[in-house]
């Protein structure tokens, strides 16, 4: 399993507790709409499993304004034409929007799992993190001030 796939089982393991919790849809959980969630699913999830995330009975979730302040910041410093960083923006800046640690809200194991992702998939927004500031800070004052 490569390191993407790696992160999307995270993700969609922490938004399947919280849909089972009754906290949340799968695309309250992930930012993504249906269409995008049944993509992600399709390639990350055995088929036998993705009935479980119920994308054809859940509405699209509309995110709020930090929230969309911060994916168009991580959609501007994604690779250019990657649809997987596209993902990773809608998700990252979901996630975001909780209370926990970032790389604990993606159901990362660490700090540095979530350094890798953010290297890989917006790496001129995470050079910038000079002063190794605990992401979601580093995220969101920098959504905000643009």
């Amino acid at each position: 399993m490569d390191f993407d796939q790696y992160v999307f089982s995270c993700v969609l393991l922490h938004a399947l507790e919280e849909i089972a919790a009754d906290v949340a849809t799968a695309t309250e959980a992930t930012g993504l709409s249906r269409a995008e969630l049944r993509n992600v699913l399709s390639r990350s999830v055995p088929a036998a499993v993705i009935q479980a995330f119920g994308v054809e009975k859940v509405r699209e979730a509309e995110p709020g304004v930090e929230e969309e302040l911060l994916r168009d910041l991580l959609l501007a410093h994604a690779r250019p034409g990657d649809s997987i960083s596209a993902c990773f923006a809608k998700i990252i800046a979901r996630r975001a929007m909780r209370h926990d640690h970032l790389w604990l809200e993606l159901g990362l194991s660490d700090r540095a799992e979530l350094s890798l992702l953010l290297a890989t998939h917006f790496p001129t927004l995470a050079a910038g993190n000079t002063s190794n500031t605990k992401w979601k800070r580093y995220l969101l004052s920098h959504a905000l001030r643009h």
